[in-house]
């Protein structure tokens, strides 16, 4: 897949900040700029959504990295990934995501906050009420809240990506562990 749209040229100090953080300028956003709003509230939203803390790191990473992986965002893959072992999350663990239904290294919980995640992102959404419940009886009120928000906000993201033909940009080649690559014949939501 390729770049839909060009890249738009970014201010300077913007270019500077995201390499600083990244190691390069994120192509998402160099697609967003030809909106410089749309750019600055997406990138003001994610910063507010990332710094969310009602929701353990590890489980967030894994709700995302599961939707970016049931949609197809390979950029969101990569950067997530590459997020996971900037916050010395497991790496072991976050290399599965993509394979979590297949992979033995998951708590019960964090099984649960990947099939949800799944679930809300199924069109139409696949979630019910015993999964809900079962999840807001071991998060509590606030955290099935944040988590549930978090989703819907990777949904925007992972989709928005891979409708604008933003690919992976080898971020997570960093990692010591490669990443794995989602099952070809298992379908998303379904079990293994």
């Amino acid at each position: 897949m390729t770049l839909r749209l060009p890249k738009a040229e970014l201010p300077a100090e913007l270019k500077e900040s995201m390499t600083d953080q990244l190691g390069a300028v994120p192509e998402n956003v160099e697609v967003l700029w030809h909106s410089p709003r749309v750019a600055r509230d997406n990138l003001e939203f994610g910063a507010r959504v990332g710094a969310w803390d009602g929701l353990g790191p590890g489980l967030k990473s894994f709700a995302h990295m599961a939707v970016a992986s049931q949609v197809g965002c390979s950029w969101c893959l990569d950067v997530g990934y590459f997020q996971a072992r900037n916050a010395n999350l497991d790496l072991a663990k976050a290399s599965q995501v993509p394979c979590w239904r297949q992979a033995e290294v998951f708590t019960p919980l964090e099984r649960d906050v990947m099939d949800y995640a799944e679930a809300m992102t199924n069109t139409p959404p696949t979630v019910t009420d015993a999964q809900y419940a079962a999840l807001l009886e071991r998060l509590g009120t606030e955290a099935m809240v944040e988590l549930t928000a978090f989703i819907a906000y990777v949904n925007l993201a992972t989709r928005a990506n891979v409708a604008n033909g933003v690919t992976s940009q080898g971020f997570s080649d960093a990692c010591e562990i490669p990443l794995a690559q989602r099952p070809a014949t298992t379908p998303a939501g379904s079990p293994a």
